[in-house]
């Protein structure tokens, strides 16, 4: 690890000190010359760094950059050895997720990024993913699971991060089956599942889980076709807290869930966080909105409704609303 990156780790790990240079050279065995130089590196590349004399250097409670070094500390001891891989800018993390799937990257293994040029949704849309204000990333799963269960792994992901969001911000969430998450009535998460499958034995070669967070409304305006739909975690980002500390605990919960699908216990949360059960919502299908009543959870993450016919069937893919017809 360079020295940049250890200095970046260190002041990761101790924001709410000041450490001197002489400290810092000590404990890196480094000069305080190359301390210095490595603070010019990271102020260039947009760290805020506060230097004050005689007390030495930290990191602003507004600086807030995506980073392996501010992911690391937060995750589980479990997790410490996970492959983070973090790109300022990337055209889609769940693309290169499957590029590095299929050249054999290990379960656990995440791509993040501070801005999604090519972000991808649920049924072919776009994902708007501005620098400096989202958590984007993908994990790489090897689940021993069949593929009819994998609409397990998306409600297990939900659960995961409504459980890291209260967590780390004591804010409560709502889930839109199958996989959006929502506070009050904006959309804040979005969850792309994709796998691929091996047809003879029916298992997945593995998994690719897409996770896209509104943490704080971006600096430019949103798009005129969100402005009604999208909102975002915080209006600004709290000091006392980071996109880094968070994407961490999103992958604490969201391993412990999918990397463990015997235990089903997580679908009563999913059930406590539905926005839909016991209202009347809309499916899609054969194009076009068929009207419904949203009845329970199947124990394998379905959706069980009540048809316009009065007839109870589970949906286990498709698109709902509950919006009120036109």
């Amino acid at each position: 690890m360079s020295t940049k990156l250890k200095l970046l780790k260190t002041l990761e790990e101790n924001r709410e000190n000041y450490l001197s240079g002489e400290v810092l050279a000590s404990t890196m065995n480094v000069s305080r010359s190359a301390i210095w130089k490595a603070i010019k590196s990271l102020k260039e590349e947009g760290y805020e760094i506060e230097s004050t004399t005689n007390k030495g250097y930290r990191l602003k409670s507004e600086s807030d950059l995506m980073s392996t070094e501010g992911i690391q500390p937060w995750l589980f001891p479990t997790n410490q050895e996970l492959e983070l891989i973090v790109y300022k800018t990337i055209g889609s993390t769940n693309q290169e997720a499957k590029k590095l799937a299929l050249e054999g990257a290990k379960t656990g293994t995440v791509i993040i990024a501070e801005e999604q040029t090519q972000g991808r949704g649920r049924m072919g849309r776009s994902f708007y993913s501005p620098p400096k204000s989202g958590i984007y990333l993908s994990l790489v799963l090897r689940p021993e699971v069949a593929a009819q269960d994998a609409v397990l792994l998306t409600t297990g992901a939900s659960v995961g991060v409504c459980r890291a969001i209260k967590k780390v911000t004591g804010i409560e969430t709502q889930i839109k089956w199958v996989n959006d998450i929502y506070r009050g009535d904006r959309k804040i998460v979005g969850i792309l599942t994709e796998a691929v499958t091996n047809f003879e034995n029916g298992q997945f070669e593995f998994v690719i889980i897409g996770i896209g967070l509104n943490f704080k409304q971006p600096e430019a305006a949103l798009p005129k076709e969100l402005e009604d739909i999208v909102g975002t975690l915080f209006n600004e980002k709290p000091d006392a807290l980071t996109r880094n500390r968070l994407a961490a605990e999103i992958i604490n919960e969201v391993l412990s869930i999918c990397e463990d699908l015997t235990n089903r216990d997580f679908l009563a949360e999913y059930k406590t966080h539905s926005m839909v059960l016991g209202k009347q919502i809309k499916v899609f299908r054969n194009n076009e909105w068929e009207v419904a009543t949203a009845l329970d959870i199947s124990d394998e993450g379905g959706l069980m409704i009540k048809n316009q016919f009065g007839q109870t069937e589970t949906l286990n893919t498709g698109e709902i609303s509950i919006r009120k017809l036109e």
